[in-house]
């Protein structure tokens, strides 16, 4: 799983995805080697207004289609492949637009690609890693009224959204992740040579699309992503038309009878989540479904059953005492186990990794081979990646400024968060970010989120009575975006490794995709914000991880006490299971391993329904009938018709927020009634 790691609740799983490896890349490295030789654009010019223009375009609209998704489900894909293929069907195009008119143009290199890729992700990676579906969220007043009365979620232990004070929290906390571990870039990047999977896939998949068979085969993504986008967005404008009340439209189809469809079994028409299955591996959407069998199907009716005995009968269904508690708590319960699981793994394997390193004093595998052609292009790439160095004074220094505007800052921000938390966090960060970014590099796991966790439990306990869930929410967010920032950009230095893009182009474009997500992001939650029902557990926008998160925090400061009745030996079972799950996965070989679940999959269900889990498992089920009629093109189109599906239904959110801010009401309310 790469960087972009599927929002609140995919930071603490392994969501394994497709990664296209073009053909021509694999049979015909001549071809690849040839690219290497061509001249090297200083990376000044590798940054072009263009590609800025472009990663812009591409930037917000992926942020208002990983916003919708984070304040639905939470379960965000992996979309840098998209964005990556996004970015080259907007450049080759407006290219050969300028080459029909006549026009010079400057020709469009896979540097200029890749450096568009990196701005538009790090621009879209703030709409979930800034916590707006979780830790931001879950300090809003509607979360605070949902997590109900107890001695730890005290009057006054919320803040509603704003956009100054989240704009001014992203500024303070997006940046000095990015200058962390800039003088251990060679360390990571050359001297151990990390693998850093979803950085060399990345990589691939543009080096493959500057070939001539990746022009060949851009024309067939091209047709396949209009003509996807243009029926999602068809489609979903269509939808709106049938909205107008309550429980209303295709999205409460009940598409296995009006019983089911109480249980939340049904197919919603969600063209964004069919394309998100397309995009995630069949394990992890089998492993949703299973997950909402087990919750809607057979632990939620059972439970209700008990009301009266385990929970009162006479307390409003949203309060975390009744079974809205329940269905909370076990999901944390899976969610707590594959994370701690995961961190206890890549800890383990960091280690033993860097002791064997200081074990064996000798030359690197490059010496051996350095007769080889590979040898020789892996020589071409460092020459290119140390060419373009960046002095660690200046990532010192501005480490140092950004560290000192945050300790004065954030506090002003949030009273509850005393100024030598945020000293404490700035000073472990490096040492964290190294430790995230070498796992990463070997695991491809990124672990901020498990970081950002047990900042959250830290503070939580540590804090005043009365700060201690302001407190735990933001130092979460602040631990986890320094050390997962740091992390991503050690994907992109090994992107820019195999590209032969320059590090400063790639530093550059990472700082302004931060800055142009810390004024969009804000902007499009709010827009959702006002004129949605968001955090409405009954209602499409449920939010789901805004209360989880809060409900963690709850738990650091108050202990079991926080759990309702009965609720402490089925979490300790359900984190026992996540635990176990993993065991086995790691024990098995791999063609067993691959039919064990996800934990984190399985546990999004609970609070969110199956209707989604019915959507992906049809995008999985499209996926596995095209791979059988021709396995060739499925690799090279699904991507292309996946981020067609996502892209016209997401970008159908905005208008469609737009027209509710207006008091524009759908003209009719499609409803299912029993014939009787």
């Amino acid at each position: 799983m790469d960087r972009a790691r599927s929002g609140a609740a995919a930071a603490d799983d392994e969501i394994e995805k497709h990664e296209p490896v073009p053909e021509d890349m694999e049979s015909d490295p001549a071809a690849a080697r040839e690219k290497e030789q061509e001249q090297v654009r200083p990376w000044r010019e590798q940054v072009t207004l263009r590609g800025m223009v472009a990663a812009l375009l591409i930037g917000f609209m992926y942020t208002v289609i990983v916003m919708k998704i984070a304040l639905t489900t939470g379960l965000v894909p992996t979309l840098n492949v998209s964005a990556a293929l996004m970015a080259f069907l907007a450049l080759r195009g407006w290219t050969r637009v300028l080459e029909r008119l006549g026009v010079a143009h400057r020709p469009f290199t896979r540097q200029e690609n890749c450096v568009i890729e990196t701005c538009a992700v790090a621009c879209y990676t703030i709409a979930f890693g800034g916590g707006f579906g979780s830790t931001l969220l879950g300090l809003d007043k509607k979360t605070y009224e949902l997590a109900g009365a107890s001695p730890a979620n005290v009057l006054g232990s919320y803040k509603d959204p704003g956009f100054g004070w989240m704009a001014g929290f992203l500024a303070a906390i997006s940046f000095a992740g990015l200058l962390s571990l800039i003088p251990l870039r060679k360390v990571l990047v050359i001297d151990y040579k990390l693998t850093y999977p979803s950085g060399t896939a990345t990589a691939v998949l543009i080096n493959g699309f500057h070939t001539k068979q990746g022009d060949k085969n851009a024309k067939m993504q091209v047709r396949g992503f209009l003509k996807y986008f243009g029926l999602s967005f068809i489609w979903s404008f269509f939808q709106w038309f049938y909205t107008g009340g309550d429980v209303c439209g295709f999205v409460q189809f009940p598409t296995f009878g009006l019983k089911a469809w109480k249980q939340t079994f049904f197919f919603d028409f969600s063209l964004t989540y069919v394309g998100a299955g397309m995009i995630c591996s069949h394990l992890v959407n089998i492993s949703t479904l299973l997950g909402a069998i087990l919750s809607w199907g057979i632990l939620w009716p059972l439970i209700s059953k008990q009301k009266g005995d385990w929970y009162p009968a006479n307390i409003p269904a949203s309060s975390m005492k009744s079974l809205y508690g329940y269905k909370a708590f076990l999901c944390i319960a899976l969610i707590m186990g594959d994370g701690t699981y995961h961190f206890f793994k890549v800890f383990g394997v960091t280690v033993k990794s860097l002791h064997e390193r200081l074990n064996r004093r000798r030359a690197t595998n490059r010496v051996a081979d350095e007769g080889n052609t590979a040898a020789i292009d892996d020589l071409r790439r460092d020459e290119v990646f140390n060419r373009d160095s960046i002095p660690a004074w200046l990532a010192y220094a501005g480490y140092a400024v950004i560290s000192a505007v945050a300790v004065l800052a954030i506090p002003m921000m949030f009273r509850q968060v005393r100024w030598y938390y945020v000293v404490a966090a700035y000073a472990l960060a490096p040492v964290l970010g190294f430790s995230n970014s070498y796992g990463a590099g070997l695991t491809d796991i990124n672990m901020g989120y498990s970081y950002g966790q047990l900042a959250l439990f830290v503070l939580a306990a540590w804090a005043g009575r009365d700060d201690r869930i302001v407190a735990g929410l933001v130092g979460c967010g602040l631990v986890k975006q320094l050390v997962l920032i740091s992390a991503d950009l050690m994907h992109d230095f090994k992107t820019a490794h195999l590209t032969l893009t320059s590090p400063r182009s790639m530093l550059a474009t990472q700082a302004v995709g931060a800055a142009i997500g810390c004024v969009v992001t804000p902007l499009t939650f709010l827009l959702f914000y006002r004129a949605f029902d968001v955090g409405n557990p009954n209602g499409y926008w449920k939010a789901p991880f805004a209360l989880i998160y809060r409900n963690k925090a709850l738990l650091g400061a108050q202990g079991f006490s926080a759990l309702p009745t009965n609720c402490l030996p089925l979490s300790a079972g359900f984190f026992a299971f996540a635990v176990l799950a993993n065991v086995i996965k790691d024990v098995l070989p791999p063609r067993y391993a691959r039919y064990v679940p996800l934990p984190t999959a399985m546990a999004v269900p609970f609070l969110v329904g199956a209707s989604f889990a019915i959507d992906m498992v049809v995008g999985t089920l499209v996926v596995f009938a095209w791979q059988r009629i021709d396995g060739n093109e499925t690799t090279l189109l699904v991507p292309a018709v996946a981020s067609g599906l996502i892209c016209g239904d997401g970008i159908w959110t905005f208008p469609s927020s737009l027209l509710s801010l207006a008091k524009i009401k759908p003209p009719m309310c499609l409803k299912f009634t029993p014939g009787s």
